[in-house]
């Protein structure tokens, strides 16, 4: 008897095509993702995994981050996410967000973004990753929403089944709010060669926590790695949790060319903290007056109607702090993308580190973190 051919339902053909993807995603050529789940990691977390509408694959390094452009209320908001995902399975990329009470973009996320709907993207960038710092012994460090490099670099780790020693251990606020935790307790179980621990401040309702309870201290991350003095370590979480990491270490002694932390943590960053990050410039010297010889231009923000003098030498960015002017940023560094705003009029010098795709320049988009101008200018902001 012969036997009919397998076939395909059409249902998996999709998934097959995406499997069988070979070509690289280029932001630069299709910058729109399609949203394929929405998973809820706690009560107040979710994932949300995305892939492009053709069949491509993703190349990262573990810690890496996406910029995205949301259309919220008719209104173009640009917000940066780390990749929680590990590059490892390069068909989609994921990235994790926590809502924040009153977070315009947050909130829309979990109330809005659902399977099928489109979002725009540009990346991956950033230079946090332990790719960029090969060690035998890792220890990854996290509080809070800064779990999402981590993990992305812990799951790397874990699909590559490679023989390296990684200690992960994660400060949150209770054992309900541990992201992630199902899944890290399964691969710790798995592989030897990794060890999870939380650090909780209080129990859950539903959980009395048996673990090491409050902030993390200097004893208790002896206690759960005695041998962290010696191993490569990477940190992540909101700056306050940073600052008391950097302090705890240099406080034991570690060697701290060793010590890499996300220096402007978008994944970690709340809204509130990035929106705080905008302002993070007030304290330059506003009363300074531009050097003789420097020429100033004019500077108006159509939106707000507010108009300030930048002098040529300044980027836009400083000179909107220094008038009390908030704009959105978060790297200052012409990176993240945070800050992309239309030149309705004028022109300007921008040196930046490719946070903006050329064909949005050649329409009139700048970041304004890293433009100077070279002539009056009308913002659309």
């Amino acid at each position: 008897m012969t036997s009919a051919p397998l076939s395909t339902p059409a249902s998996t053909e999709p998934a097959a095509a995406r499997l069988a993807a070979s070509a690289p995603w280029d932001a630069e050529a299709d910058d729109a993702l399609v949203c394929l789940a929405v998973r809820d990691e706690t009560h107040d977390v979710k994932t949300f995994v995305l892939a492009p509408k053709a069949p491509r694959r993703f190349a990262y390094a573990p810690g890496q981050f996406l910029t995205f452009s949301f259309e919220i209320g008719g209104e173009t908001i640009h917000r940066c996410y780390t990749i929680s995902s590990a590059p490892t399975r390069p068909n989609a990329v994921s990235f994790t967000v926590k809502r924040v009470p009153g977070g315009p973009v947050s909130n829309w996320l979990h109330d809005t973004l659902k399977p099928g709907d489109t979002v725009r993207a540009l990346g991956p960038m950033g230079a946090f990753s332990c790719f960029t710092h090969p060690a035998k012994t890792y220890l990854l460090l996290s509080g809070g929403s800064g779990v999402t490099p981590m993990m992305s670099m812990a799951r790397t780790f874990h699909d590559l089944g490679e023989a390296r020693d990684v200690a992960f251990v994660h400060s949150a606020r209770s054992p309900a709010d541990i992201v992630f935790r199902g899944e890290l307790e399964t691969m710790a179980r798995l592989d030897p060669a990794f060890r999870f621990h939380a650090v909780c401040e209080t129990d859950s309702p539903n959980e009395a926590w048996a673990g090491p309870k409050g902030r993390l201290t200097l004893e208790t991350l002896r206690a759960a790695v005695p041998d962290f003095l010696d191993r490569e370590i990477f940190v992540c979480g909101p700056k306050p949790y940073m600052d008391a990491v950097q302090a705890m270490l240099r406080q034991a002694g570690f060697d701290m060319a060793r010590h890499h932390e996300e220096s402007f943590d978008f994944g970690a960053l709340s809204e509130s903290e990035q929106d705080a990050a905008a302002e993070a410039g007030q304290d330059l010297d506003a009363g300074a007056a531009p050097a003789g010889g420097v020429r100033t231009f004019r500077v108006e923000f159509a939106k707000t109607r507010r108009v300030l003098e930048c002098p040529e030498n300044e980027t836009v960015l400083d000179a909107a702090r220094k008038a009390g002017i908030r704009l959105p940023s978060s790297c200052a560094k012409g990176l993240c993308g945070t800050c992309k705003s239309k030149l309705t009029s004028g022109t300007v010098a921008m040196t930046h580190a490719g946070g903006i795709r050329q064909r949005e320049i050649d329409a009139g988009m700048a970041l304004l973190c890293c433009s100077k101008p070279t002539s009056d200018l009308v913002v659309e902001r």
